[in-house]
Formats: C-alpha cells, sequence, structure tokens
C-alpha cells in the first residue's frame, strides 16, 4: 500500500514516483494506492475508487468514471479579460453555462455535443466580435468527475463530532417509524 506517494514532490520526483509504480505493477505486483491527487490516479490506477465522506460513491476504470459524468469539456482562453462577462453571457444565450475564472480570461464549461459544440461556440463569439486566443475540447478531469459525483460541496469540518454518516448515497434512508410500503 502506497498513501500519498507524491505529496510535496517537485515534477522530476513526481515523474521517478510514477516511474517506479508503474514498473512495480508491470512485474504484476498489486499497488493500492491513496490519493487525493487525482491527476496521479488517472495516470497509475487500473481501478478507481471515489469515496465520500466515508462512503463508496463510485469506482471503475478512469474512462468508465468519465463516461459516467457524461460528455466533453471545452476551455476557452480569451485574448482580452475584458471580453469575460461578454462572452459568459452570449455563451448563456446560445444554451451554454460557463465558468468564468477569476482573472476574467478562461471560460470552461460541459457539452454533449463535442467537435460541433466547439464550432457552434466559436461561430457564436466570432459573431460577438469576442476574439479567442486559445480553444480546447477534451473530456472531463478526474476532479471534475470527483466534483459530479459528490455534488461539489465543501468537505466536513473534521474537527466537529461526525457522528454516524448516515445512509451509504446508494441505499434510501430508512422509512419512518410506523410507516408502511
Amino acid at each position: 500500500m502506497i498513501d500519498e506517494p507524491t505529496t510535496g514532490l517537485d515534477p522530476r520526483g513526481r515523474r521517478d514516483t510514477w516511474d517506479a509504480v508503474n514498473s512495480l505493477t508491470a512485474d504484476g505486483v498489486t499497488v493500492l494506492l491513496t490519493t487525493q491527487y487525482l491527476e496521479e490516479a488517472d495516470q497509475l490506477a487500473d481501478s478507481i475508487a471515489v469515496i465520500d465522506h466515508g462512503w463508496l460513491v463510485a469506482d471503475g476504470t478512469a474512462a468508465a468514471l468519465k463516461e459516467r459524468v457524461g460528455g466533453s469539456r471545452i476551455d476557452i482562453a480569451l485574448a482580452d479579460s475584458a471580453n469575460g462577462a461578454p462572452a459568459r453571457a452570449a455563451l448563456a444565450r446560445a444554451g451554454f453555462e460557463a465558468e468564468l475564472d477569476e482573472r476574467g480570461t478562461r471560460l470552461t464549461f460541459a457539452v454533449e455535443t463535442g467537435g460541433a459544440g466547439l464550432a457552434h461556440v466559436l461561430s457564436v463569439l466570432e459573431s460577438r466580435g469576442i476574439a479567442v486566443g486559445e480553444a480546447a475540447l477534451r473530456r472531463p478531469t478526474l476532479d471534475e468527475v470527483f466534483l459530479g459525483l459528490t455534488g461539489g460541496h465543501d468537505a466536513p469540518d473534521t474537527t466537529a463530532d461526525l457522528g454516524d454518516p448516515g445512509p451509504r448515497p446508494e441505499e434510501p434512508a430508512a422509512a419512518p417509524s410506523g410507516a408502511r410500503s
């Protein structure tokens, strides 16, 4: 078992650690890896378990988990930060819910139509005279998968007494006393 093997490592140290893990698995060794660094899980794991508040909420290959949240993602880097809000508004009118970064230069959002969606987005922005510096169509990251599967909520205060975490996400809550099913 390896717990958080690359925390605090520089990129070279992280790459060397990943190479060592890959060498072990190539030799037939099973490695149980715990990590919050989801790019690491994406690079190293054959199977991933997503745990939220102590409960298993999903498991499978990275590709299967990414498919579960569906769609593709579009990243747009604007040439001018003054166009951030107008670009987001234009895309909203066209049916795209984009997140704008704090600098007002990058939009990110999900699309179901892949390349056709990217072409449409670029057309919308061009028709409004909004210059695009870069545009990319990509699969969701495991960070986006985690947030999608867990609702993107903040972690609980771990200094508080959390008590029983309640029913598992895949189990219905118990019926009230005296209720009939």
